[in-house]
């Protein structure tokens, strides 16, 4: 079973910035992270591959947020930068038991229990 612990969350101002981590046990997986605003389905943000090589990101953080890993510590980030009002929501890490990074949550195992990101206008 793995466990996945997020960090990081807050209130922050527009414009601002914020790191998330996700602190896995276990094995590396593929990570991705989801958020999920009030009365809204839970979206793709960012993934990572195992080995860090390979990214993707939603258009709407593309040249905003930054997905890394660091396997030794076995924790993956999101660098939010320039954040926006409608960055608001829950952010879930999850990982998956897969060699691609996909962008549906369906393909993501085991998931985190979420950090709350509020943007302020």
């Amino acid at each position: 079973q793995v466990q996945l612990v997020e960090s990081g969350g807050g209130l922050v101002q527009a414009g601002g910035s914020l790191r998330l981590s996700c602190a896995a046990s276990g094995r590396t997986y593929v990570t991705g992270w989801f958020r999920q605003a009030p009365g809204k389905e839970r979206e793709f943000v960012a993934g990572i591959s195992r080995s860090g090589g390979s990214t993707a990101y939603a258009d709407s953080v593309k040249g905003r947020f930054i997905i890394s890993r660091d396997n030794a510590k076995n924790t993956v980030y999101l660098q939010m930068d320039k954040l926006k009002p409608e960055d608001t929501a829950v952010y879930y890490c999850a990982a998956a038991n897969t060699m691609l990074v996909y962008t549906i949550k369906g393909q993501y195992d085991y998931w985190g229990q979420g950090t709350q990101v509020t943007v302020s206008s």
